[in-house]
């Protein structure tokens, strides 16, 4: 029996508003069929303020993404991370965003290039299309004038050069300098620096100075003038590879004149260099604190410093720190670092854990193409992609990537123009079965199967996330 002071509201209510709705019997059914109720949408862009990267696949929105413009606002930092296997359009990717940068006249971009066939540089198109000179560094050219850069130059502060030397070393050597090999190229920097005045320092000053130091670098710390002498040779054997070993020709002079560090675009091209020896590692410490002390100027101008095979840089402690302050220091002079890599585990598993991991978290923007299972879901852990991406990530074709912006997760299809694709496809991006290999009827066929795949992968993802609870 209905209780009398609820009987006496509802006919009250009635007597004001009218009959009282009719009470419906609840409707059994699960989220995966409710889920139709809900209109489609998509996630929000970046804004329209920026480079165009292509379109976002579940909307086909366009897609734009700036760094500089993300800075300070949806950006905690302007730095960048690709990451995937060959031939998914790393390479097109990096391409075609440079030249898009380069459109706008406060933008300046240096590339670290480290690839190439037929004696020159994955970048050479591009550089020949913008008249540009790249700076090829080769030890085989020693004897016929080829491009030096002085890890001595005056441009360079005392405090950097020694920065510089020690990492060198210590690249070299597979550990650091302890403190007594440390002192001996202290004392020998010092005295170089104060004594010669009439032209450039170089190396070999270092190295013939390390071999027979000044006896008042020992008075001077109370030790024996042949204890200083051995305590730097390992140092000046080390330094003596750049003076007349096998890296000889690139480091061990005054830096060549003429090289335009004004120029839009400055590519250096590493391609003559084994990747796979330590000379690599070697080359981007010299050319990173090169380029920070004579390149980064506090002139308003917005750079890019992109760096192909970086796992050379994040995979070597030293070498990584002295990024990681390239990093600190560049994001207060509108500096954007980019980094690509194919595998996060070559970074994350190495000697520098620790500082790549530093280096990664400063990474604010990261995009992934198509890997294998395991990577993907080793990638999705190490920097935080939520489970529908890491699914996905597998299943990408070329050119597709999940892009995460700080936390901003998409899936974007890189878009090129015909303008551009003579630029970006080179030889060897052909070879490795870039999706210029297909009939356009091909390629959109290609794409509109992984945008199924994809989104019924997020689908049953998402599903499986939610209960199969009851919906009244």
């Amino acid at each position: 029996m209905r209780d009398p002071l609820s009987a006496l509201s509802d006919a009250f209510t009635s007597f004001l508003f009218g009959k009282v709705e009719t009470t419906r019997l609840p409707v059994r059914t699960s989220t995966g069929q409710a889920q139709a109720v809900y209109l489609p949408t998509a996630a929000p862009g970046l804004g329209d303020s920026g480079v165009i990267i292509g379109r976002e696949v579940y909307s086909g929105k366009g897609y734009i993404y700036d760094p500089f413009q993300l800075y300070g606002q949806q950006l905690p930092a302007p730095h960048w991370l690709v990451l995937g296997e060959s031939g998914n359009g790393k390479s097109a990717l990096e391409k075609t965003y440079v030249l898009r940068q380069l459109r706008f006249r406060d933008r300046q971009v240096v590339v670290l290039d480290a690839q190439g066939e037929d004696g020159v540089g994955e970048w050479n198109l591009i550089a020949q299309e913008l008249g540009i000179t790249p700076i090829r560094l080769d030890p085989t050219a020693a004897l016929n004038d080829g491009i030096r850069l002085n890890p001595l130059d005056p441009s360079i502060t005392t405090t950097g050069q020694l920065a510089l030397l020690r990492t060198i070393i210590e690249v070299a050597m597979g550990h650091g300098l302890d403190e007594r090999s440390g002192f001996a190229l202290k004392v020998a920097h010092v005295y170089v620096t104060a004594t010669i005045t009439d032209r450039q320092p170089v190396l070999m000053d270092i190295v013939e100075q390390l071999r027979h130091p000044e006896p008042e670098s020992a008075e001077a710390m109370n030790v024996d003038l042949d204890d200083v002498r051995a305590w730097g040779l390992d140092v000046a054997l080390v330094l003596d590879r750049l003076v007349d070993g096998d890296l000889r020709g690139m480091f061990d002079g005054p830096t060549t004149i003429g090289i335009d560090l004004d120029a839009p675009l400055i590519v250096f091209d590493l391609s003559h260099i084994d990747r796979n020896s330590i000379a690599m590692p070697i080359l981007m410490a010299i050319v990173g604190v090169w380029l920070e002390h004579t390149w980064i100027r506090p002139d308003r101008k917005k750079r890019i410093f992109l760096v192909e095979e970086a796992w050379h840089i994040i995979n070597s402690p030293f070498v990584a720190q002295l990024f990681q302050r390239l990093l600190k220091f560049g994001r207060r002079l509108g500096l954007s670092f980019v980094a690509v890599v194919h595998h996060l585990s070559d970074v994350v598993d190495g000697a520098a854990a620790k500082e790549a991991a530093a280096i990664l978290k400063m990474a604010s923007t990261r995009t992934i193409y198509a890997q294998k299972s395991d990577e993907a879901r080793a990638t999705g852990r190490v920097i935080g992609l939520p489970r529908w991406a890491v699914e996905i990530i597998p299943t990408l074709t070329p050119g597709i990537a999940v892009w995460d912006v700080n936390g901003n997760v998409q899936v974007v299809k890189h878009l090129i123009t015909e303008a551009e694709r003579p630029l970006v496809f080179t030889d060897r991006a052909m070879t490795e079965g870039s999706s210029d290999d297909l009939l356009p009827e091909d390629v959109r066929a290609a794409e509109l199967e992984a945008e199924q795949r994809a989104a019924r992968i997020e689908h049953q993802q998402r599903r499986n996330e939610s209960s199969e609870s009851t919906v009244a």
